[in-house]
């Protein structure tokens, strides 16, 4: 009978110049453990190689293992669950689970139950609404942010706005794209004191894998701030104590962490000032009691006064699996490969030359490993210094199976800081009574410019990368040598 090669086989193992370039890569880093991450992948994450696929967009979202599927439908196959705003049976045993998964995420985080709560939302961005809506802004009152938040910190800017507090952004500086820490510091120092001032910052870039100093919490607090930490990006891969670094705020999306469920996030919140906070309104499930007649309600104290109408609670407890899932792993083992893995694919990507010796990448971030999460950004240029589009690359890479993502990633402003992009340049798309444009004619208007792009290629790695996925990508990205854009 003839032999079948097995689905997984992969035909990288009989390649003589990625079997060199692997040896090399162990050789400059003995600490990535190849064979517990080969176990781990073959056991929790097979489809990856049985279905050919190369994943690069950690930053994107995070992948599931396969145990915790298994362990979910296990609880889901073994019992019955209520909805927990009751003291029925199965709502007794559904409040259980879900208290049982707010405090995994607090023992994670290693915070104590007496210093914050866990609020559970739809994801980050559900987190940072509850606060932009509910922190006390009022004139006088200043919110200051980084020019490199996500959309989802910069939309708190319209709550701010709206209840007449001041609005500033502290610029990153290319080409590393890190904090203006002295024009920080001198901004921290002009909040009014009696004011109710908010600062809020990635602890990593989902733009450029920057990683912003975790001391600057307690020195803005220091100076009369109340600190908003988005960690969506750097929790994945980084660890993040609670008991060392106490932000008043922090928001987490659990799927950018390990990948199920898609439908849960958290804010964690100081106790010290969840009384801080007022909602502009009331819902099912955050009232202890309410009237018509009355014309009144009372909100109900602590967190369940912020988790609008029903939890999501046949899911949460998954994210408990998902938590000892990556505990199983080691949060510092995890980060240990992907800073590994990240080191060798920038210096691959920086060895890419052209015949001429115009090298093929440019790269918005730090080309090194200090300071930086696993998160790789950048454009790629012909022999000419022609830009090639990040859609056209995108595209190919769809070809190879590859999964990257490419465009400004809900991060406008590290983008504008590291194109090159100024005020003037975008007068034409947000001017006063300006029409509202579309993402393609912004796309329009923005290539006129004789500057930098308008978007760029990201490529992220996380738990289950090896060593193959990202010599894949270093070999799809050496076809663009020598080609015109």
């Amino acid at each position: 009978m003839q032999e079948t090669t097995p689905q997984h086989a992969d035909p990288l193992e009989k390649d003589d110049c990625y079997l060199t370039a692997f040896a090399a890569f162990r050789e400059a880093h003995p600490e990535f453990d190849v064979e517990a991450l080969e176990s781990l992948r073959a056991r929790d994450y097979a489809r990856l190689d049985d279905l050919g696929h190369t994943y690069l967009d950690y930053t994107g979202g995070g992948l599931y293992a396969q145990s915790q599927i298994d362990a979910h439908m296990q609880m889901l196959h073994g019992g019955v669950y209520g909805n927990p705003h009751s003291s029925n049976p199965t709502s007794k045993v559904m409040t259980q689970l879900a208290e049982q998964a707010r405090a995994a995420v607090l023992r994670t985080f290693n915070a104590s139950p007496d210093d914050y709560a866990v609020i559970f939302t739809q994801n980050a961005s559900g987190a940072l609404k509850l606060v932009g809506e509910s922190y006390p802004f009022g004139p006088g009152s200043a919110y200051l942010l980084t020019f490199d938040n996500h959309n989802s910190v910069n939309g708190i800017r319209e709550f701010a706005r709206s209840k007449g507090a001041s609005i500033t952004y502290v610029p990153v500086l290319p080409p590393d794209l890190r904090m203006d820490e002295a024009r920080l510091e001198s901004l921290l120092d002009a909040a009014q004191p009696d004011a109710h001032n908010l600062f809020a910052y990635p602890g990593q870039s989902n733009f450029s894998g920057a990683q912003h100093s975790l001391e600057w919490i307690e020195r803005a607090q220091a100076k009369g701030w109340n600190v908003l930490l988005d960690a969506a990006a750097f929790a994945p891969t980084n660890r993040l104590d609670l008991s060392r670094w106490q932000p008043d705020f922090v928001s987490l999306s659990f799927y950018k962490i390990f990948g199920y469920p898609t439908g849960v996030g958290a804010l964690i919140v100081r106790r010290a000032v969840l009384g801080k906070l007022h909602r502009p309104w009331f819902a099912g499930g955050t009232i202890t009691i309410a009237s018509v007649q009355g014309d009144g309600y009372y909100l109900q104290e602590g967190e369940a006064g912020f988790e609008d109408g029903t939890i999501d609670y046949l899911n949460i407890p998954a994210v408990e699996i998902g938590l000892k899932h990556i505990e199983s792993v080691g949060i510092d083992t995890i980060h240990t490969r992907v800073l590994a893995l990240t080191d060798w694919l920038i210096k691959a990507l920086l060895d890419l030359r052209h015949a001429n010796g115009a090298p093929l990448v440019h790269f918005y971030g730090p080309t090194n490993t200090d300071r930086r999460g696993g998160t790789v950004t950048f454009n790629l240029f012909d022999p000419a210094g022609k830009l090639f589009d990040y859609r056209e690359v995108e595209a190919e890479a769809n070809v190879l199976n590859i999964s990257l993502r490419t465009g400004c990633f809900c991060n406008p402003g590290a983008g504008e800081q590291a194109h090159g992009i100024t005020r003037d340049d975008l007068a034409d798309c947000f001017g006063q009574g300006h029409e509202r444009m579309t993402f393609e004619e912004f796309i329009r208007v923005m290539s006129t410019r004789e500057k930098d792009a308008v978007g760029a290629v990201r490529v992220s790695t996380g738990v289950a990368s090896n060593f193959a996925d990202v010599y894949r990508f270093v070999q799809f990205v050496g076809t663009f040598l020598d080609r015109q854009a």
